[in-house]
C-alpha cells in the first residue's frame, strides 16, 4: 500500500538533528517564548521576506489573532473562498466578524478576484484569502481591488510555504500572512504551531500582546488576550526543517511534473499551472465526475488518497444556522463531490510516484471501456 502521507519517513533523514534540538530546549530549562521560538521567527521572517513573524500555538489561532489584530469595526464582513478550509471560517467568526463567501476560480479553485465587487456588502472591511492546495491567489488583482476600497487584506498561507507570485512569496502581498505547521505542511512541526508575519510594526506589536494574555511584560496585561505561543520545542525543530524547504518543495515540483506529463485528462481534471505564479505542490489534486468510486478503485489498488474537502463551509453541520443552503455555492459543492488528493509528499520515492501514474491512468480508463 502506498500511504497518501507517511510522515515517519519524512521526518528520518533529520532525525538525529530534530532530537539534537529537543534535547538542547530540554537541558536550557527555558520552555515558554525563548530562544529557539525568536530565532525561529527572526529565521521565518528572513524566508519569506517580511520584517516581522509571530509565533503562535497554531494556525487557527495565526488566522484568528491576525483578524484580530487589524481592529477592524465589531461584526464587520469578510469576504473569504467558498471553497476554502474550515479554519478560516472559524477564525472569522471567533475574531467577532461574519464571513461573506465568494465562489472561486474555476481553473485555480482560488477567490475568483472577479467575483469580489457582487460580493462586497455596506459592511465589508477585509478579504480574507486562502492560498489553496499550495497556489498562490492573484494578489496583484486581489490587492488593487483592496486598495481601492479601502479594504485590509490577510492571506491564509497554511498550504503555501514558499509558494511564488513574481519575485515575492505568499504572506508578503497582505496586511499579514498567517502559516500554520501541522505536521504535513510544506514546513511541518512535530505538533501543532503556527506564525503570522507582517512588515507593520503595529500589527506585530499587537499580536505578541494577543498571544500572550495581552501582555509583553510580565503580569501586565494591556488587552484582551489570549494563551497562544510557539512552543520552544516546536520553535527548535521547525529551525531545523526550515533549511530543507526549498529542496523539499522542489522536489514536490518534480513529482507533480511527472503526474501532469503521465496522467490522462480527458475524464481527469488536472491541476492548472499557471504561467504567472510559482506553485510549491502542498497537494496534486484531480477531479472526477465519479470520485467516490475512482478513490474506490485506487484505494483497491492499493494508492492511499485523501480528499481536500468533502464538505464545503456552508454545507457543514456547524454553521447550520448562518442560513446558508444547498445549491448558493455551486463550485464549491461541485468540488466537495469531485476532487481527489494524489500522494505527492517529498519523500516519495520514484518507484511510487510510478505506481501512482500507472494505477490511476488504470482506474480512469475503467471507466472509458
Amino acid at each position: 500500500m502506498i500511504e497518501y502521507e507517511d510522515l515517519a519517513r519524512s521526518n528520518l533523514p533529520l532525525q538525529a538533528e530534530l532530537e539534537q534540538a529537543a534535547a538542547r530546549v530540554i537541558r536550557s530549562g527555558w520552555y515558554i517564548l525563548g530562544k529557539e521560538v525568536a530565532a525561529f521567527e527572526e529565521a521565518f521572517a528572513a524566508c519569506i521576506g517580511t520584517k516581522h513573524c509571530v509565533g503562535v500555538g497554531n494556525g487557527l489561532d495565526a488566522l484568528t489573532l491576525s483578524i484580530e489584530a487589524l481592529d477592524l469595526a465589531r461584526g464587520s464582513d469578510v469576504l473569504v473562498a467558498s471553497n476554502t478550509y474550515i479554519a478560516t471560517i472559524v477564525a472569522i467568526i471567533r475574531a467577532g466578524h461574519r464571513p461573506i463567501l465568494v465562489e472561486p476560480d474555476i481553473a485555480t479553485y482560488n477567490i475568483d478576484p472577479g467575483r469580489l465587487a457582487d460580493a462586497l456588502t455596506p459592511a465589508t472591511r477585509a478579504i480574507c484569502v486562502t492560498h489553496l492546495y499550495g497556489k498562490t491567489c492573484r494578489m496583484d488583482s486581489i490587492g488593487a481591488f483592496a486598495r481601492e476600497r479601502g479594504l485590509r487584506v490577510v492571506e491564509d498561507c497554511a498550504q503555501s510555504h514558499g509558494a511564488r507570485l513574481g519575485s515575492r512569496m505568499t504572506g508578503t502581498f497582505g496586511d499579514d500572512g498567517c502559516f500554520r505547521f501541522y505536521p504535513t505542511k510544506n514546513l511541518g512541526a512535530l505538533g501543532d504551531a503556527g506564525a503570522v508575519v507582517t512588515d507593520a510594526d503595529d500589527l506585530a506589536d499587537r499580536l505578541r500582546h494577543l498571544r500572550n494574555y495581552g501582555s509583553k511584560k510580565k503580569y501586565y496585561n494591556e488587552v484582551k488576550g489570549y494563551n497562544s505561543r510557539l512552543d520552544e520545542i516546536q520553535a527548535a525543530l521547525l529551525r531545523v526543517k526550515l533549511k530543507k524547504l526549498d529542496e523539499w518543495n522542489a522536489r514536490r515540483g518534480v513529482i507533480a511534473r511527472r503526474y501532469l506529463a503521465a496522467m490522462p485528462n480527458s475524464a481527469l481534471t488536472l491541476p492548472f499551472v499557471p504561467s504567472w505564479a510559482e506553485p510549491v505542490w502542498h497537494l496534486f489534486v484531480v477531479r472526477h465526475p465519479k470520485r467516490d468510486t475512482f478513490q474506490q478503485k485506487l484505494n483497491e489498488a492499493g494508492i492511499g488518497t485523501l480528499i481536500h474537502y468533502p464538505v464545503p463551509p456552508h454545507l457543514s453541520g456547524a454553521y447550520a444556522d448562518a442560513g446558508w443552503k444547498r445549491g448558493a455555492f455551486p463550485l464549491a459543492e461541485n468540488f466537495a463531490d469531485s476532487v481527489l488528493s494524489l500522494p505527492i509528499g517529498p519523500h516519495l520515492p520514484v518507484d511510487q510516484a510510478a505506481q501512482v501514474e500507472q494505477e490511476t491512468k488504470r482506474a480512469v480508463n475503467t471507466f472509458q471501456s
